[in-house]
């Protein structure tokens, strides 16, 4: 890292070595010193706030003012003329003329956040102003020119919004013009118990107390977290465990009897489902996966048998060697030989002619035919619903349809399995 970017962290408070972090420290630095627009993207609690306010700061518009708008919290009626002003008589309430946003903070920057969530009215008085620094107060009609820095931040994905029509495409070009994406503390994993530690001593000198401290295990529960509210919910934890935790040396025992949720992990599982209780639908695909790896060790236990019982001929010596047996298969009176040659499929080399006993061999010597059987092939269903249909379907008829029983060979509970019946229309 660069002496430069370790001074701007120590200036502004940044911790974390993570070179996500630094990727993104890096692109504030150097689009600080132009008046280009930026976008900063990020979920909620990475600190996007703080980039505004290092561009700000780095800028040559650091001695004016600067303001950051939440556009999120301001009702749909009222966000125009707080942002460009009215004039007296303009709506109902409006006793006084009133400069907005635009006009007090003009020559400084603007931090509008949570851009997503303005109205697609006020984005398009917000697209003039980035084209041409013009406004007109709500209810006048006299245009008036600003110039502002306009700095933007959004936790949702805008091109999604866009896609709906809640936001103007081009609007998101204008104010794109250079993106800076903040990463999410569990894509930082190394910079979570520093940053715990941070916290942990400003609470103590805040309040006059010893530091709290973590265990090994511990920082490895925060370490595997998924940290849906990021630093702010990082920072909370700390807080929290500084108050209510006896002891300044914390276990992972006592981590989770204060904060259960910290041993939730990242399962893998359907994109629809992340937001509700999957417990019992993983426990059904694991159960997949098991069983899936069992048939393929029987295939190999198939395979292996056919090549050592039926004298096959195969490709390569090499193509074999990964079929390892499975500990459940009884092998022959004689194993194949590693220091023998295996031969090869092709019947004969093509600089030869094809002769009579040169045919491949495949039931072995003495089972030779005129004829060979015809083999279907059957593709491997790989999809996670119709394996798990299936599951369903094979517990069902194994209990004669005791949906308590075969819940519970299942693994998950009765109420579930009888959604997963409905929804899969085998009741």
């Amino acid at each position: 890292m660069s002496t430069n970017l370790q001074a701007i962290k120590q200036r502004f408070g940044i911790v974390g070595t993570s070179p996500l972090l630094d990727r993104a420290l890096d692109t504030a630095v150097r689009v600080a010193a132009t008046d280009l627009s930026v976008l900063i993207t990020g979920e909620s609690g990475v600190g996007k706030e703080v980039f505004s306010k290092i561009i700000h700061a780095l800028s040559s518009r650091k001695h004016n003012n600067f303001i950051a708008i939440n556009c999120g919290a301001i009702p749909e009626g009222t966000i125009n003329s707080e942002l460009f002003g009215h004039e007296k008589g303009a709506f109902t309430g409006a006793t006084n003329d009133r400069k907005g946003y635009f006009e007090t903070y003009n020559g400084g920057t603007i931090f509008l956040d949570e851009i997503g969530e303005m109205p697609l009215d006020t984005q398009a008085f917000l697209l003039r102003v980035l084209e041409t620094g013009e406004f007109i107060r709500v209810g006048a009609s006299k245009v008036l020119k600003t110039d502002v820095r306009i700095i933007a931040a959004t936790n949702v994905d805008l091109k999604e919004k866009i896609n709906k029509g809640k936001f103007r495409e081009d609007l998101f070009f204008r104010l794109n013009t250079v993106p800076i994406l903040v990463p999410a503390l569990r894509e930082r994993t190394e910079d979570i118990y520093t940053l715990f530690r941070r916290f942990a001593l400003d609470f103590a000198d805040k309040y006059r107390s010893q530091p709290i401290q973590l265990d090994e295990e511990a920082q490895l529960l925060l370490q595997h977290y998924s940290w849906p509210g990021n630093i702010r919910e990082l920072k909370n934890m700390a807080e929290q465990l500084s108050v209510l935790s006896e002891n300044r040396l914390i276990e992972a025992g006592e981590l989770l009897h204060f904060l259960p949720q910290i041993n939730k992990r990242n399962l893998p599982i359907p994109a629809h489902q992340a937001n509700g209780n999957n417990f019992q639908e993983r426990e059904i695909f694991y159960k997949l996966l098991l069983d899936m790896k069992g048939d393929l060790n029987d295939l190999k236990s198939l395979v292996f048998g056919l090549i050592q019982n039926n004298n096959l001929q195969v490709p390569e010596k090499q193509s074999i060697i990964g079929l390892q047996k499975p500990t459940a298969f009884h092998e022959p009176a004689e194993d194949l030989d590693d220091s023998e040659e295996l031969t090869t499929f092709l019947p004969y080399n093509h600089a030869d002619p094809p002769q009579e006993s040169d045919k491949p061999i495949l039931l072995g010597n003495e089972q030779k035919s005129s004829s060979y059987t015809r083999i279907e092939e059957v593709d491997d269903n790989l999809s996670l619903e119709d394996n798990e249909k299936e599951l369903i379907r094979k517990a069902l008829k194994k209990h004669q349809n005791r949906r308590k029983e075969a819940a519970h060979e299942l693994g998950i509970s009765e109420r579930t399995l009888y959604r997963k019946i409905k929804q899969y229309g085998l009741g």
